[in-house]
């Protein structure tokens, strides 16, 4: 006999105490030479930071392979593992040290009180703003996607509802 899957209970504000580990958003050492920073805010329906929120990132290497090594809990400073987890702060920041991805775009997972599941959402390339898959985004909902250059790497905020709000994903099974 198998059973239908029932609703998520909702995914925070719990999950500020338990899940963030030291080194966490750290998927490279920050000074490394060719280490970029992807960072932004998470942000309500009504503009303001969500403080208690989690960002997951998942991403290929610079060659563009997906890594499928063990050790993201434990990092050593020198193995790339593509995945991450970072907490935002009092003003909804939240921050990666990473490597630019040899693929379009940065997966993230968000998680956040209120939230009956996580929402996931990507974070594409300047450069890539011409993928296939993006091209299937209505065009007024397309730049939700797309991360911005700074100095340090990439800034892209994801806003969780009204005006602006961030494009989420679906996916079989979740």
């Amino acid at each position: 006999m198998t059973h239908p899957p029932t609703p998520g209970q909702t995914v925070g504000p719990f999950f500020g105490y338990a899940l963030p580990y030291a080194g966490g958003a750290e998927l490279v050492p920050p000074g490394r030479p060719d280490a970029v920073r992807l960072h932004g805010r998470v942000l309500d329906g009504r503009g303001e930071a969500v403080r208690d929120a989690l960002v997951e990132l998942s991403q290929a290497s610079p060659d563009g392979d997906v890594p499928s090594g063990a050790g993201s809990l434990r990092r050593d400073g020198f193995t790339f593992t593509g995945w991450g987890r970072a907490a935002t702060d009092d003003t909804g920041r939240y921050s990666f040290s990473t490597l630019t991805p040899g693929a379009p775009f940065f997966a993230l997972t968000v998680f956040a009180r209120g939230l009956l599941n996580r929402l996931f959402t990507r974070a594409y390339l300047p450069e890539h703003a011409d993928d296939a898959f993006l091209a299937t985004v209505a065009a007024d909902r397309r730049g939700t996607l797309v991360a911005e250059r700074d100095a340090s790497g990439f800034v892209f905020d994801i806003r969780l509802q009204g005006e602006g709000e961030t494009v989420f994903l679906t996916y079989p099974r979740h």
